[in-house]
């Protein structure tokens, strides 16, 4: 199989817009959804004070080489406004049948260059890769701009829901991936609950970094993927009580979960570009995720 053989020649379909799986009907949803925007307009302002000092500037930690060689495409999956939206596709240059595959969505930056060195250390694993777009193009520079983008999909967060049901489709039909799993971080560790919120039975794995949660049982009632969170003891934005409300959920739930809180660190532990960068925590969240996945998305060879 040849990476650079994908093509999606032409303008994209626009994908049939579906009902938001988080959503609900009357006015019960309604209060729900304002809650939830809420909830992560508090996110937003919380990280505009975790990332204050912070910078997009690759640090030598960012810039890892992968394990063994990769091949990489910007891959065109969905549009915005009639623009094609492009995502990063990565892949083992040695790979000669589909693999499972992840969809990795970016942090509140955008997808930037640390996101595409991260999807191509991963697809280095042995996975297929497909790095999300959900600002449709736009990057940030600066914790201002990064919040102004954030904000946008917290106030119509439908597009980008469409944008993750676009990049599932195309990691599972062209790419044919036999399992499918997400990975975020921050603004992304949400997304890819969400991303496990929409397609619960389907999604394989999900792994969140530090991520807006919910315990909301409603919400996870149906959840069946199983998911893996790694946060922070010292965030100011995803506190310890909001994890551990989450954690209990799920308990009582009886869902499949593992939730790992690291003492003495703060929000974006695993970011080599922030202030709270914490080399320790950051390769042991990385082994946990790349054994989860491995765990999850593994294929079982008859």
């Amino acid at each position: 199989m040849v990476i650079h053989e994908f093509s999606l020649s032409g303008r994209l379909p626009v994908l049939a817009l579906l009902v938001l799986l988080l959503g609900a009907c009357g006015e019960q949803g309604s209060d729900d959804a304002a809650d939830r925007q809420a909830a992560g307009m508090a996110t937003a302002d919380a990280m505009s004070e975790e990332h204050a000092d912070d910078t997009t500037s690759p640090s030598e930690a960012a810039t890892t080489a992968p394990s063994r060689a990769v091949i990489s495409q910007e891959m065109p999956y969905t549009e915005n406004d009639d623009e094609l939206v492009y995502g990063y596709f990565s892949a083992p240059a040695d790979m000669f049948e589909p693999l499972p595959a992840v969809i990795m969505i970016h942090e509140w930056w955008g997808l930037n260059d640390n996101i595409r060195a991260m999807a191509d250390r991963l697809a280095a694993e042995g996975y297929i890769v497909f790095a999300v777009d959900l600002y449709a193009g736009k990057t940030a520079s600066t914790p201002s701009e990064a919040r102004a983008l954030m904000v946008e999909v917290i106030e119509d967060p439908e597009p980008a829901n469409e944008n993750i049901r676009a990049a599932y489709e195309f990691v599972t039909q062209t790419a044919a991936a036999p399992r499918v799993g997400s990975l975020g971080w921050c603004f992304g560790g949400h997304w890819s609950l969400n991303t496990a919120l929409l397609f619960p039975d389907e999604l394989d794995a999900s792994v969140i970094y530090y991520g807006q949660v919910t315990d909301d049982e409603d919400v996870l009632r149906g959840l069946e993927t199983p998911l893996l969170g790694l946060f922070a003891a010292e965030d100011r934005g995803i506190k310890v009580a909001t994890v551990e409300a989450f954690r209990d959920a799920l308990e009582r739930l009886r869902k499949n979960y593992d939730i790992h809180i690291y003492p003495g660190v703060g929000h974006a532990f695993a970011n080599p570009t922030g202030n709270n960068y914490d080399a320790a925590a950051a390769e042991d969240a990385w082994d946990r995720a790349l054994d989860f996945l491995n765990l999850h998305l593994a294929i079982n060879e008859s």
